[in-house]
């Protein structure tokens, strides 16, 4: 930094009262909450979990940063708002997250720098980054005390534009980049994570979806080996390869179906009928239910419609399920429509945690970063369900949730027996601040 920056400089005099100021206020921290999300890093164990399954081969009497705190201090910076590694190299010193990383402000060892977080962002094998992958379908069982009755897990894919050649970066026509599409999976009832699976930027295939699905119920029957599980996805993931393995596998599906020539006609009485009441009001909706069955699918299927006539015109759209209970507006409404939900939850994922820097040339670092980014969902998710539902911020958006608890300004000093943290005494979230870092502190002897 030139040295002319740390000179003292002036604002706007107030009341004849002349205003000066210089970067000399010692030890602060603009992220003073970061020490909240460390209380639930260290309740939920990712960094260590993530950290177990990389070899480290390197001289332990020469490691200055071990894996879980260099996973653990890039968790925490990315859930901050500091989604490039390079903000490490000023984030290393600062005094809040060396805190958060078990580290004294003034005394403690600094945190690691940009070249060692990409240096183990690349460092997975293959199959350390299959068991990383398996790792947060794991944090996401032990999420409930117990297993689950049962679970609606939503599957979706979004666009990621690349921004270089990067291996598996494919040219979309349909988004018209080139760009990967990421396969998101979430329990949105909760909100919770899943898995996230970093893919070419391909529309995927019946036979693909079928694998992919296969390992994810695999892994979560490995904790629940009774849960009732519902697969829920949009037009993309109503392939007959799909829908024939989660019938012999005893899994409820209900996936969105493109409409053909004999959907319509199937549908056709529901429809005309439709159209006349559109002369009666502006805006007439229907539901109807039938059997089809696709020369490809070899048997029936029940498909349910939603049937609406607008000034615009008529717009069916149809799913198709194997399950039993419930009406065609049940199915519908109710039902398939929950997983819009979904798509809000690829926006905090995506839009305000930046899991779409996907940078790297490697596509295995490239699912490291998914991982990483994925972790830094957990840590805001749990600091957002620890807030009493009376409060707002039980309900706000991570970026909110970011500038109400965590941008906060700090001063720390360390003297020779103690640390002492002091915040702003005007923060107006005092209180909740308090009683969330009483909540969340870790249970100990």
């Amino acid at each position: 930094m030139p040295e002319d920056n740390l000179l003292p400089f002036s604002f706007p005099a107030v009341e004849r009262k002349k205003v000066t100021a210089a970067f000399d206020g010692g030890r602060i921290t603009s992220d003073g909450g970061v020490i909240l999300l460390a209380g639930v890093e260290k309740s939920i164990g990712i960094a260590n979990r993530l950290a177990s399954l990389i070899t480290d081969s390197r001289n332990p009497l020469l490691v200055a940063h071990s894996v879980a705190d260099i996973l653990r201090a890039r968790m925490l910076a990315i859930a901050c708002g500091y989604e490039d590694a390079d903000d490490l190299d000023h984030l290393r010193t600062d005094p809040g997250f060396k805190l958060a990383c078990g580290r004294l402000p003034d005394s403690g060892a600094e945190l690691c720098s940009q070249p060692t977080v990409s240096r183990w962002e690349n460092a997975p094998t293959l199959r350390e980054v299959v068991r990383m992958t398996y790792a947060m379908v794991d944090t996401y069982c032990a999420s409930y005390p117990a297993p689950p009755r049962a679970v609606t897990l939503d599957v979706d894919d979004t666009v990621d534009v690349v921004h270089g050649y990067q291996q598996l970066a494919l040219f979309n026509g349909h988004y018209g980049e080139r760009c990967f599409l990421p396969i998101h999976v979430y329990d949105t009832a909760t909100s919770r994570p899943v898995a996230m699976l970093l893919r070419a930027g391909a529309t995927p295939s019946g036979e693909e979806i079928r694998c992919h699905l296969r390992r994810l119920v695999r892994r979560i029957r490995r904790h629940w080996p009774h849960t009732k599980l519902t697969i829920r996805g949009d037009g993309h993931y109503g392939r007959p390869e799909v829908m024939a393995w989660c019938e012999a596998n005893g899994i409820d599906y209900i996936l969105g179906l493109p409409g053909n020539a004999v959907l319509d006609r199937l549908v056709e009485p529901t429809a005309d009928d439709v159209r006349v009441r559109r002369a009666e009001a502006p805006v007439v909706r229907r539901y109807a239910e039938t059997h089809y069955g696709a020369k490809s699918w070899r048997c029936q299927r029940r498909v349910a419609a939603r049937i609406e006539a607008t000034p615009k015109g008529l717009d069916i759209r149809y799913v198709v399920t194997n399950i039993t209970r419930g009406n065609a507006e049940w199915l519908y409404d109710t039902l398939y429509c929950a997983r819009g939900q979904a798509e809000n939850l690829i926006k905090l994922h995506k839009g305000q945690l930046a899991s779409d820097r996907t940078s790297c040339r490697s596509p295995l670092a490239n699912q490291v970063r998914l991982v990483l980014h994925t972790g830094a969902y957990w840590l805001l998710l749990k600091l957002r369900d620890a807030i009493p539902a009376p409060q707002p911020l039980a309900r706000a958006e991570f970026t909110t949730l970011r500038l109400r608890l965590i941008k906060i300004g700090a001063r720390i000093a360390e003297t020779a027996t103690r640390v002492r943290i002091a915040f702003a005494a005007a923060h107006p979230e005092a209180q909740l601040f308090a009683s969330l870092a009483r909540c969340l502190q870790p249970a100990g002897p």
